[in-house]
């Protein structure tokens, strides 16, 4: 978990190339759902976002299996956070490693995934970073200071406002305590 331009993506496929991980990405998942679900098509069409209960059934439907499970984008509501406690930390054990930069950070690493070329459609559209920044600071970090303290899982904050391979190790170092 972290706010945008932390790097969840990297190191979520960093992570991938050394443990086999059943991955969901959630917003990859929205996507192949909308293909094949005109009423989620709809939906995201329109801009909204999924209700609780269309979102964490797309998810329980993909946390089948026998591998570890590695989410990238999921929860990100206090909401979402208690349904995973309350539905897998009997099943799993789940490890949140939060993602921790400043805001500055985060605002210089999006701005050079724009200036490499990379990087989202409105990631060069400064309103829309703020709004991103603001529904992180005033939707997700509830959910993260909640899961900082829930029964029943780990959690790590982990510094990576660092170098890539300081921070991966940082990353590491959190996963095998």
């Amino acid at each position: 978990m972290g706010g945008q331009g932390v790097g969840k993506g990297t190191f979520a496929r960093m992570l991938r190339e050394r443990h086999e991980y059943k991955y969901i990405e959630t917003g990859k998942m929205l996507r192949d759902a909308a293909a094949n679900d005109k009423n989620i098509a709809d939906i995201m069409a329109r801009g909204e976002l999924l209700s609780f209960d269309m979102l964490v059934k797309l998810v329980a439907a993909n946390m089948s299996g026998d591998k570890d499970v590695l989410l990238d984008g999921f929860p990100r509501t206090l909401e979402q956070a208690k349904w995973l406690v309350d539905n897998y930390s009997t099943k799993f054990d789940i490890h949140i490693i939060y993602l921790n930069v400043p805001e500055e950070v985060m605002v210089k690493r999006i701005q050079k995934r724009i200036n490499e070329g990379g990087g989202r459609a409105d990631d060069a559209d400064t309103a829309a970073i703020r709004k991103r920044l603001d529904i992180f600071w005033n939707t997700t970090v509830p959910a993260i200071n909640w899961l900082r303290t829930a029964d029943g899982i780990k959690f790590s904050d982990v510094d990576v406002s660092g170098e890539l391979d300081d921070n991966f190790k940082n990353i590491l170092s959190a996963l095998e305590k």
